[in-house]
């Protein structure tokens, strides 16, 4: 078989945000040697079995966690009234919410104090979303993509704001819907600029090469999000999240192969990918570079 050509979604892998938080974490295991996070801090379940051999603890409440621990605040964020409670156990707090996401906190909560009814697209079970929602009480309703508006914003004070990890198109979708039915309106894109970058990428690189593999965990928004925009201008994309669940058989016929990975894919699991493909060196990046 001929060796493909390999090309790399420019940016690729680690967003600002994620680097930050995983820069944090690691300090903060060099200190406090065992650090207590809910939930995963990144969406990337290679990376977070890297960090919890360092000594991070994933658990699902704040009542597992012993009194005045270490506590990593995930990239994510965290619902106001955990943050409160961990405060009051005496935990010391290691805050890497993305600074993003924390614009988004921030937007509803203004949105809120002005008298709107928030809307948020974005998936209702995703922590960031459950980060948002917790403190705004009943004056939010969050919808998918597709999903048909709540009652609620009919002839009212309807704000918009999104999940960081969203796609532009479909935010102005939603805006298009509300027009309509809202006495008032007032939007905030709050998708990150990390995400729309990534996402352009993926989709130039989808229309130039014979298939695109996209890397990351199988539980993360944005990776899924670059995975679908693939496979709607590509239909040979597939989406691993480590190099050895390649199928070989898949790179047959393939002369340029693009590589793509999600905001919160470390470069080891990108570089092991490469390896595999004796691709280490002398791959170009998406703009040919």
């Amino acid at each position: 078989m001929v060796e493909p050509k390999v090309i790399l979604a420019d940016p690729i892998g680690f967003c600002f945000g994620v680097e930050r938080a995983v820069n944090l974490l690691e300090e903060a295991l060099k200190v406090h040697g065992k650090v207590y996070c809910i939930g995963s801090p990144i969406h990337n379940p290679q990376e977070t079995a890297r960090l919890e051999n360092k000594g991070l603890v994933v658990v699902d409440s704040g009542e597992e966690i012993p009194n005045g621990s270490a506590v990593f605040v995930r990239a994510h964020g965290l619902p106001e009234g955990d943050r409160r409670e961990l405060l009051n156990r005496g935990h010391s707090l290691i805050d890497g919410t993305c600074p993003f996401v924390f614009k988004a906190q921030k937007k509803a909560s203004f949105l809120i104090s002005q008298g709107y009814r928030v809307l948020i697209l974005g998936d209702k079970d995703h922590p960031e979303v459950k980060a948002i929602t917790q403190h705004l009480g009943e004056r939010s309703s969050v919808v998918l993509p597709g999903e048909p508006l709540p009652e609620e914003v009919s002839g009212g004070k309807v704000g918009i704001i999104s999940q960081t990890t969203q796609r532009l198109e479909d935010l102005a979708n939603l805006v298009q819907l509300v027009v309509p039915k809202a006495s008032e309106l007032r939007v905030y894109n709050t998708i990150c600029g990390a995400t729309e970058a990534r996402q352009k990428a993926v989709a130039e690189l989808a229309g130039i090469t014979d298939g695109v593999v996209v890397i990351g965990g199988k539980n993360s928004a944005n990776t899924r999000k670059l995975f679908e925009i693939a496979l709607e201008r590509n239909n040979q994309a597939i989406w691993i999240e480590e190099a050895s669940e390649l199928d070989w058989r898949w790179l047959e016929g393939k002369s340029i192969i693009g590589v793509a990975a999600g905001a919160s894919t470390p470069d080891w699991l990108i570089d092991d990918f490469l390896k595999l493909l004796g691709k280490a060196k002398g791959v170009v990046k998406e703009d040919g570079r």
